[in-house]
């Protein structure tokens, strides 16, 4: 998991060819003014989903994993919660393989306070409980940039 200022993301390049270019679209585009929907970056190796919803209390929110995918997690307008645990700390009810999604349950670990500006990075071992409300639940519009992590070792040669 990373928690770092959007501006910061910089720091980050060099986890891989995929990382490098979402850090890349991240500092080329700002998120003011997107509106809902799927923004293709790098076919399926690297897009973005920009979604406009509620926030909800923890009893009804969805946590999940990627066996493939690190999410980069950024609230456009409003502020969200993410609960995160490590992938060995939670069960996994089901997966759907093609879908990369893992559905799972357990405890959370931490809690992430997500505000304009900021980004939340969770890799492959990072379950996530999305879309919590921080306080009252409130309306947010939220990016969710997808990175493919298979492709972790082309700029090693590997």
């Amino acid at each position: 998991m990373i928690y770092a200022e959007i501006k910061d993301m910089e720091r980050y390049r060099g986890l891989g060819a995929c990382m490098d270019k979402a850090v890349e679209y991240l500092r080329s585009h700002p998120l003011d003014g997107l509106e809902p929907g799927h923004y293709e970056i790098d076919g399926n190796r690297v897009y973005m989903n920009v979604f406009d919803y509620e926030t909800i209390e923890e009893e009804g929110a969805f946590f999940e994993a990627h066996e493939k995918y690190a999410d980069i997690h950024m609230v456009i307008v409003g502020q969200e919660v993410v609960g995160v645990s490590d992938l060995s700390k939670v069960t996994v009810r089901q997966f759907d393989r093609k879908a990369d999604l893992l559905e799972v349950e357990g405890p959370v670990e931490h809690y992430i306070h997500l505000i304009p500006g900021k980004a939340l990075v969770t890799l492959p071992e990072d379950a996530h409980k999305v879309k919590l409300a921080a306080g009252a639940p409130a309306p947010v519009r939220k990016a969710v940039l997808k990175v493919n992590m298979e492709h972790i070792t082309e700029y090693a040669g590997l």
